[in-house]
Formats: structure tokens, C-alpha cells, sequence
């Protein structure tokens, strides 16, 4: 789109000559790839504001820009064009709007609280084939995700799937105009943002916002909720519903699980069909129902529809980040391989990279489902690896091969199979290096992942970074813009992994990092963590550590106090920042408050340090029979500070808050607040369901039948009644699975139903009792996750999330995943 044509849109009255073209929308200056047809989009939000990255940009080759804030050092920037509006994201919005408005085609737009974008890639897989398609990249249904995704339609498309989702009342009317689309899906409806409604059908009404202008709706009537309210709704839009009864557009009568696949007996026109698909779960059955009656409406044959579905694929939504060999760290990203995706990739490849300080290497498989020409689309992708300096690309597939030559310049590679690869030195000589593995499913590129590893441990912490994120945001909302977060990533990142999620907090814009002592803090700089780190508990012995480091330690007496001041003296440095915790009444460190006098005379006679911030630890900001002691620790705090405030000219930091306090006390946010726990989607507040972030599985090793009279495991306590199956997992109390949850006191997760342990727990191996489930060996098992949470694990043995977390043994693999 031209220019000029943008600026008129948005309202702006920049002089803009009529030859410039925009191909790329940029919101994020960390995703810029081609600068010199960008526009960037300086979005201000609760918590950040782009304009503070548009010098940088502009170093980078960006000339155009949307922005509501002229700044004096945009005059600086003489051949840059600024488009001032009001709102930089209703812009954006009012763009894509107008992009979609040129094309008359199918648009489907799927909203819901779960599946959308299974739907949407099951679709794709199923369709494109027949049309030229268009999709939102991985889980882009946001405020700034669908106008990103609209923007991608162009000439030659035929057929358009988006997601569209939202968090609150309002959001909804705005997407439908970006989207309108003709098709709409509504996939289910969950627990997901329930805060912020009243009630499910407040919730259901916001959603079915999206299918106002729709020619047709598909949804399951077997939810009443969502089933009144869709033949409540005034839609021109005829409803096409599947569900178990006959009055349904589509009727599902048996779904019938066999073998790893489910056969679905399915009725129209009264004709009965049985179509197979390659799973077992319940979610699957729903998404499938949903893909079938659209492809029922869009007149495909019943035999052509059951071929396809046995050919559905698995969506992997997440990019998985693991340990690789040598010092590699290894990203695997199974979701699809076309551009968008690929694009996306890449710029987790290069944060993840250059915080390690890694080289970036990738692993690309031929692109089956782009769209383009192979010419065209080889010579896209070539530019690509230049743009994102790619230090070495390895090909796999006839069609790159062929292509080769337009690498040059590259350190380039090519193998026409997987295998190919798998059997050349090439191999083995992979060192410190990021290695993104990007393929299509038919490559099999698991093989190499495989190869690649560095643990091969059959239990691992799967470790959801985007919903740590959103937890985050869930907290960041509670408070002011200018209130700060320091995150705590003590404790082995309290059981997660440090590294992987101070990475993610860094790259998030947490303001200050937590360790609870000096190595974790130096481990923590070695791997490319830049921002302030605070060292909780630091010892006299590592205050080398600190200096070399730049970590700030927490000083809760005078005798460290002056030990402390006494080490920066003999290195010569002044105005070392430094953190001054005071007991208020937790009665663990801490200064008293009657020390303030002497403390802020010592701390003003001397140079050699800083007090940066001022704080104090809430004894029970959890439990509100102890609100009372909670607000005299406040008053005791606000006593003390306001002495250090009067006493020196600079600012200092005051916090008190942790993530309890955010939720219940957000009165109290001062200047920073202290996040841990809720992080790991941990709640004070019984209504507020946090996102999980951790999940503890491992999978069978062996399933044996037990007969009656039998025992299992040691001490011969599990006593076997009547004939059993008794599945072995690899996982015990060295791996962090507690010794009290033996005989029947804990259960575990798999393929949908609850298995209790039976016997005692060993150190490696935990037996359980599957007696009457369809399991088989390799199925993969939930120690904790989704459908068992930490919290309830906690309670079953008496303790708190925290110990849970921080208990499973770093022999467990940790597996990073992030959309």
C-alpha cells in the first residue's frame, strides 16, 4: 500500500511523496527485518511506549513512522516521515480496515476460549490444497495481532482464516471491523479472562460481536449456555450447529475411541457417515466437528472429507527451547513452516542468541505450503537469513537444493533428506551455537532434535514462557504505569530454570531481577542478563562476586553493612547502589526501626555505597485474618522510609509489596513491588485463575498385569486385591515426586482419567495402577500441569506451591516453550 494512501487513511496530514510503498507493518522494534519498507507503529500502552524506540529504528534504516507523540529529537531525523494521529493502534486497526474492505472473498473468523487456533491450522491443512490461503500467524488474534494478520491478504487470495480473541468487555466491535468476516466459528466457551465479565453469557455476547455482518455461524449446541444465547442473537448470519441432537445442521452420534484414533458416526440430510481422525482427546473431537461442518457447507463429499481427516496433523503451538550438545542451545519449531512463521522464529532465534551470546544457526526444511513460486520463494528466504545475520543455514529438500545458488554468501549447507543430514559429519560439529530447527512435518525433524539433546531424561518440567508472561501482565495491570516490578528468579528460578525465565522477564521489560545468592547472580550475567540484579541473602565471601557481577546486594544489618562498605573502600568505587531491608515484623533479616537514626548517620558519612531502594517483607499478605498486622507492618514502613526520604537528596526506591500484596493490597504499591510466586500462576485470590506455567511429566516405561495376591514396589505395600495393570514411570523422590504421595495418596494424569500411585515411591521409579484405562507404553503422563495444579499437590502433602516447585531435581530436563 502506498504511503500516501496510509496517511490519508489515518487522518494525517504529513507531506508524503506519492512513489513510497509500505509492504511491512512493524509494531515491535525487536521484529525488524526490512527497514526500508517498514512502518513502525509506536504503540503506547500501561506499560511501555514505542517512541522511545524510534532512534534506534532510524539507525536501523527506518524512515516512516505512525506516532501520537512529536518528540524534539524526531527534527534530528531530516529524511524521516512521521504520521501523527491520535491513537497509534487505532490506526493500525484503521489500515487493516481498510485493507480488508478490498477483497470479496471468504474470511472465517473463529473465536472462543480454547481451540482457535487448532481450528484454524486443522482448516489450512484441509483446504489448502483447493484454495489460496491466508491464516493469522501462530495465536495473532489481539488488538494487534488481527490487523497484522489482515494485513497479509493480497491479490491471489482466495480464502482468509482469522483468529479473534479478547480479555475484556468493548474489544470485540473493533476486530469484527477489521475482520467482517463471512464465516464465523465459535470454537467453545471457558474459564479463560472470566474475571473480567459478569457471567458466561456476558462473555458469550462479547465474543459473538465478531459474527455481526456473518452469512454463517458454526458452533456445538450441546453447551446451552452458548446455545441460548446464539438463537438469542440478531444475526442476519444463518447458525450452522453439530451436536448430539437430531435438529442439529450437523449431528455427532458416537464418537468411538479405538486404537489411538476416534471414529466419528455423523448424521446430515439423514444419512449417516463415520469419519476417523488420527486422535483421542475430547478437545480434538470438538475441533474436528467444528472443521467438518464447515467442510460440509463448503459442499465437500463425505469420502472426500473423511481422506483428508485422516491426514490431520497435530498443531505444535509453542517453540521448544532445550539444552543442546556442546554448548548448543536448540529451538524446535514444529508449528508450520511458511514465511510468517518462519519470520517469527527467527527473531526468537536471534533474542534467544544474543543473550547467550551464541551463533545463530538454522535448520530449514523445504517450505510445502507457501503460496509462491519456488524461485521466488527461495529468493524471500535467502534475503531473510542475510537480514537476520544467519551465521550458518543448512538446507534439507529438493526444492532448497535447487535452489542453492541463491544462498551465496552464506555459510550454506544442503542435503536433499533428513537422513542425508543425519549421516554427514556436519553433525557433530555444532559448538555454542542457537540452532533453530524449522521443518516441515513430512521431514521429520524430531530426528534431529533428537540427536541433538543434551539430556534424554523421559521426565521432564515443560515450562510455558508465554503464560509466564501473561501472569506478569496480569500483575502489571493491578498497578500504576510507574510503578516498577522486581521479579524473583531465585531458587533455580524457583524450580523452573533460571536462566530461560530471566531471559524472558529481561526481555519483558522487568525492571529488576531477584537471586537469592551471588552465583545465581554471576550465572545469571554470563548468560547476557543485563538489567539490575538484586542479591537477597549475599555472604561476605562472594562480595568479589558482586563487584565483578554489578549485582546489588540487600544489606539488613550494620555488621554486613560495614563489612560491605569496608570491600568497596579498598577497591576504590563510590556509590555502590545497595538495598536496605528493615523488619517491620517478619523477624527474619532486617534492620529495626529504631536503628534509622544511626543507620542514616553511618550511611551518609560514607561514599562507598548508594541506597537505592528501601524495603520490608510482608508477613501474611495472604491471609486476610492477618490484615491487621499486615497494615501496622505498612505504617511501621512508612514510619522508617520517610526518614530516609528527609535525609537524603536522591530518590530511593520503596517496596513492600509481594505478589499476595499486588493482588489485595495495591494500595501499598509504592514505588515497586516484588513479583515470585504469581508468576508460576499462583494466586492469593480464590476467584482468579492464573495461567499454569510448569508442568511436571514423564510418560510409561512399562505396563505390567499384576494378578490378585501380588504386591508392587518395595516394603511389598502395594498390595494388589484383584488382577491389575500396573504401569511404571520413570520418575520418583530424586526427581522431586514426593516419598509421602505413595499408596494411593497421589494420583497422575493420563490419556484423560486419574491413576493412583500404588506402593511406595522409589528413587527413580514410581508405580501406578491403570487398571481399566486405554493406555499403552510411551503415553505420556501428568505429574502436574493442567489437570493436576500445584496448588492441589500442595495440599495432599501439607505444604505450599513454593516447596513443590522447588523441589523437582535439576536432573529433570526443562523444556521451554513460547509461542
Amino acid at each position: 500500500m502506498q504511503l500516501v494512501k496510509i496517511a490519508h487513511i489515518i487522518g494525517s496530514k504529513a507531506d508524503i511523496p506519492k512513489d513510497i510503498e509500505i509492504n511491512w507493518l512493524l509494531t515491535d522494534s525487536r521484529s525488524l527485518t526490512f527497514p526500508a519498507k517498514s512502518l513502525f507503529f509506536a504503540l503506547v500502552s500501561q506499560r511501555n511506549n514505542g517512541h522511545r524506540y524510534i532512534q534506534d529504528l532510524y539507525r536501523q534504516g527506518v524512515r516512516f513512522f505512525v506516532i501520537s507523540e512529536l518528540r524534539p529529537e524526531f527534527k534530528t531525523m531530516r529524511d524521516a516521515f512521521f504520521l501523527q494521529v491520535e491513537d497509534t493502534l487505532e490506526a493500525l486497526q484503521q489500515i487493516a480496515t481498510a485493507h480488508r474492505s478490498v477483497f470479496d472473498i471468504p474470511v472465517v473468523g473463529i473465536t472462543g476460549s480454547n481451540g482457535k487456533t487448532i481450528v484454524k491450522e486443522w482448516l489450512f491443512q484441509l483446504l489448502h490444497e483447493d484454495f489460496e490461503m491466508v491464516r493469522s500467524p501462530r495465536s495473532y488474534n489481539s488488538q494487534i495481532g488481527v490487523p497484522l494478520s489482515v494485513w497479509q491478504l493480497k491479490s491471489d487470495t482466495e480464502l482468509a482464516v482469522f483468529e479473534a480473541g479478547i480479555s475484556k468487555p468493548g474489544e470485540m466491535e473493533r476486530l469484527e471491523r477489521i475482520v467482517r468476516p463471512t464465516i464465523g466459528i465459535f470454537t467453545n466457551i471457558g474459564d479463560a479472562h472470566q474475571e473480567n465479565f459478569s457471567d458466561y453469557p456476558e462473555k458469550i455476547r462479547e465474543k459473538l460481536q465478531l459474527f455481526t455482518h456473518s452469512k454463517y455461524i458454526i458452533y456445538c449446541s450441546d453447551n446451552p449456555v452458548l446455545h441460548a444465547e446464539m438463537t438469542r442473537i440478531k444475526t442476519k448470519g444463518t447458525l450452522l450447529s453439530w451436536g448430539k441432537s437430531p435438529d442439529n445442521y450437523v449431528q455427532l452420534i458416537e464418537a468411538q475411541k479405538v486404537n489411538g484414533k476416534t471414529n466419528l458416526l455423523v448424521q446430515w440430510q439423514n444419512v449417516k457417515f463415520t469419519f476417523c481422525i488420527p486422535f483421542t482427546d475430547d478437545a480434538s473431537v470438538e475441533n474436528a466437528m467444528h472443521c467438518i461442518t464447515f467442510m460440509h457447507h463448503f459442499k465437500y463429499t463425505p469420502e472426500a472429507i473423511n481422506q483428508r481427516l485422516l491426514h490431520l496433523e497435530s498443531v505444535a503451538m509453542r517453540l521448544e527451547l532445550k539444552q543442546g550438545v556442546r554448548e548448543c542451545l536448540l529451538i524446535n519449531d514444529s508449528y508450520n513452516a511458511d514465511l510468517n512463521a518462519l519470520n517469527i522464529a527467527l527473531d526468537f532465534l536471534s533474542q534467544q542468541a544474543v543473550s547467550k551470546q551464541l551463533s545463530k544457526t538454522i535448520i530449514l526444511s523445504d517450505i510445502l505450503q507457501s503460496g509462491f513460486r519456488s524461485d521466488e520463494l527461495y529468493k524471500h528466504v535467502a534475503v531473510l537469513m542475510k537480514a537476520k545475520n544467519i551465521h550458518r543455514f543448512i538446507g534439507v529438500g529438493e526444492e532448497l537444493l535447487k535452489h542453492a545458488e541463491l544462498f551465496a554468501g552464506i555459510d550454506a549447507q544442503f542435503f536433499s533428506t533428513t537422513e542425508e543430514l543425519l549421516q554427514d559429519a556436519v553433525m557433530l560439529s555444532f559448538r555454542n551455537e542457537a540452532i533453530l530447527l524449522k521443518g516441515s512435518r513430512k521431514f521429520e525433524f524430531e530426528k534431529i532434535s533428537h540427536r541433538l539433546e543434551l539430556i534424554a531424561h523421559e521426565t521432564v518440567l515443560e515450562v510455558d514462557l508465554n503464560a509466564l508472561i501473561e501472569n506478569l501482565n496480569y500483575f502489571r495491570s493491578k498497578l500504576s504505569e510507574e510503578t516498577k516490578i522486581m521479579c524473583m528468579v531465585k531458587a533455580f528460578g524457583y524450580g523452573s530454570g533460571s536462566i530461560e525465565i530471566a531471559k524472558a522477564l529481561q526481555h519483558h521489560r522487568a525492571d529488576y531481577l531477584a537471586v537469592a545468592v551471588a552465583d545465581e547472580g554471576a550465572e545469571l550475567r554470563r548468560s547476557g542478563i543485563h538489567i539490575p540484579i538484586v542479591v537477597m541473602n549475599p555472604e561476605k565471601s562472594t562480595f568479589d562476586v558482586l563487584f565483578e557481577n554489578n549485582l546489588e546486594p540487600e544489606i539488613y544489618s550494620f555488621n554486613l553493612l560495614k563489612a560491605f562498605v569496608n570491600a568497596a573502600g579498598k577497591l576504590g568505587l563510590t556509590d555502590y547502589p545497595i538495598h536496605v531491608k528493615i523488619d517491620t515484623g517478619m523477624h527474619r533479616l532486617g534492620f529495626e526501626p529504631e536503628d534509622m537514626a544511626e543507620l542514616i548517620q553511618y550511611l551518609k558519612q560514607c561514599n562507598q555505597v548508594k541506597v537505592k531502594s528501601v524495603f520490608t517483607h510482608l508477613a501474611g499478605a495472604d491471609d486476610e485474618q492477618l490484615d491487621d498486622f499486615t497494615h501496622q507492618q505498612m505504617r511501621i514502613f512508612t514510619f522508617c522510609t520517610r526518614q530516609f526520604t528527609k535525609a537524603f537528596s536522591h530518590p530511593i526506591i520503596r517496596h513492600i509489596l509481594n505478589s499476595a500484596g499486588i493482588e489485595r493490597f495495591p494500595e501499598y504499591q509504592l514505588d515497586m513491588v516484588r513479583l515470585g510466586i504469581g508468576h508460576y500462576g499462583i494466586s492469593a485470590l480464590p476467584d482468579v485463575h492464573l495461567q499454569q506455567v510448569c508442568a511436571l511429566k514423564t510418560i510409561i516405561l512399562q505396563l505390567k498385569k499384576v494378578k490378585s495376591g501380588e504386591t508392587v514396589g518395595y516394603s511389598r505395600n502395594g498390595k494388589v486385591e484383584t488382577d491389575k495393570l500396573i504401569a511404571t514411570l520413570p520418575i520418583g523422590y530424586a526427581d522431586g515426586y514426593d516419598r509421602k504421595l505413595s499408596n494411593g495418596i497421589g494420583k497422575v494424569y493420563v490419556q484423560g482419567q486419574y491413576a493412583p500411585v500404588i506402593g511406595n515411591i522409589s528413587m527413580d521409579l514410581t508405580a501406578v495402577d491403570v487398571t481399566g484405562l486405554d493406555v499403552s507404553e510411551g503415553d505420556v503422563v501428568e505429574i502436574f500441569g493442567e489437570n493436576i495444579s500445584i496448588s492441589t499437590l500442595a495440599k495432599k502433602l501439607d505444604t505450599i506451591p513454593y516447596e513443590i516447585l522447588t523441589s523437582v531435581s535439576r536432573r529433570v530436563k526443562r523444556v521451554y516453550f513460547q509461542e
